[in-house]
């Protein structure tokens, strides 16, 4: 299995959208790559914007299945790319974009992941691309939280989620 951790707004709608995805085992909503001294901030922390981190998903995914550049090509989708800590309706620096890594020979795919996706845009592409440098596991409450609160809150459209859903095989 590996790891990646995707940071593309309010966490509640990226963990739904990767849980669909064949290949993808286990969602995490958390918070991460915070730069405060808080090393296990609350969700009401990280709200007020002053801790650095941002709304995150720990996506494990068994690579036998699905790629890196597959679940990040859904990823990239779902996300705006060039919105500078906002996507939706949702604003702050908690809900910038992000792909954080631990594996430093995924950078080469997520580089090129990025390349891929600014030959589409005519603005710049403003999605973090850094090591993981810290993960929180949010509250549970917000596990699985569009499980839990069916027509929830979600940034991410139905349409979103059922192309993923599409896509298994």
């Amino acid at each position: 299995m590996k790891e990646i951790y995707l940071a593309g707004g309010c966490f509640w709608g990226v963990e739904h959208l990767m849980k669909q995805l064949d290949g993808v085992v286990d969602t995490t909503t958390g918070f991460a790559n915070g730069n405060s001294d808080i090393i296990a901030p609350t969700y009401e922390e990280v709200y007020t914007d002053a801790t650095g981190y941002a709304e995150t998903v720990r996506v494990v995914y068994n690579p036998m299945v699905i790629g890196l550049d597959s679940l990040l090509g859904i990823f990239m989708i779902a996300i705006d790319p060039t919105s500078v800590n906002k996507q939706g309706e949702d604003e702050g620096t908690r809900y910038r974009t992000g792909i954080y890594y631990i594996d430093p020979s995924d950078l080469e795919i997520i580089q090129r992941k990025i390349d891929e996706t600014a030959a589409r845009y005519n603005r710049p592409i403003v999605v973090e691309v850094e090591p993981l440098r810290n993960f929180v596991a949010a509250d549970e409450r917000h596990q699985d939280y569009l499980d839990k609160n069916p027509g929830g809150y979600c940034h991410l459209s139905q349409e979103l989620f059922d192309l993923a859903r599409r896509l298994r095989k």
